[in-house]
């Protein structure tokens, strides 16, 4: 049988597993909003970043994989968020929450000035060691999504793909996503070849996600 290709992340071994719980365990902080590039914090740690177009629930995402109900504060209105979020890990890593893209009520002006400081930071963060793209798994790759991965591809920064809200989709459905999925993915150099398929409302894929984090230290 041919292995497909980009294939599901399979569930960390016990010990993986709690690798990953312990090091979210340490607890997460919110550190600071960052506007422009003289205002990041220090690279003296490994970071990842988390990118999806708005209301993929990667706030909710977020809460989930650090246990904090709260921590990363979705906003109403798409777009409305422009900073660069970060947030401490222990004292080991930073978790970057990306500003929502793909949004239509953003001001021109606006949508230039988020893209000038996300390409800054994709190409300016050496303790960098993977971007995360969120997927609604109800939609697929869309192409706003496709845009930003072939940022990803040309900032030279690995990224993952993580399918979220997983448990609003059928099986039969979810099949066809992630076809769908794994064709697009085919184009982007950068792309990571595992797919990481979570619900933050019933747990899927949390335990995986942060043992993922866990050995990029």
């Amino acid at each position: 049988m041919t292995a497909l290709p980009f294939p599901l992340a399979e569930t960390p071994d016990d010990q993986t597993a709690e690798q990953g719980r312990l090091l979210f365990a340490r607890g997460a902080d919110f550190l600071k909003g960052v506007v422009a590039m003289d205002g990041m914090p220090p690279a003296d740690r490994a970071e990842v970043c988390f990118a999806g177009r708005s209301n993929v629930g990667k706030s909710t995402l977020i809460n989930a994989l650090t246990g904090r109900k709260a921590l990363a504060r979705a906003s109403n209105t798409p777009g409305r968020t422009q900073e660069i979020n970060f947030f401490t890990l222990g004292e080991s890593h930073y978790l970057v929450d990306l500003p929502g893209y793909g949004y239509a009520e953003a001001p021109v002006d606006v949508v230039r000035k988020w893209q000038a400081l996300l390409k800054a930071y994709l190409a300016g963060r050496a303790t960098l060691r993977r971007a995360f793209v969120l997927i609604d798994t109800r939609h697929g790759i869309k192409p706003v999504d496709d845009e930003i991965m072939s940022l990803l591809d040309t900032a030279a920064v690995t990224f993952q793909v993580v399918l979220t809200k997983a448990d609003k989709v059928k099986t039969a459905d979810r099949e066809r996503i992630l076809a769908q999925v794994r064709q697009r993915l085919a184009a982007h150099p950068a792309a990571f070849p595992e797919i990481v398929l979570t619900s933050s409302e019933t747990g899927d894929g949390i335990p995986t996600l942060r043992a993922i984090v866990a050995g990029l230290a």
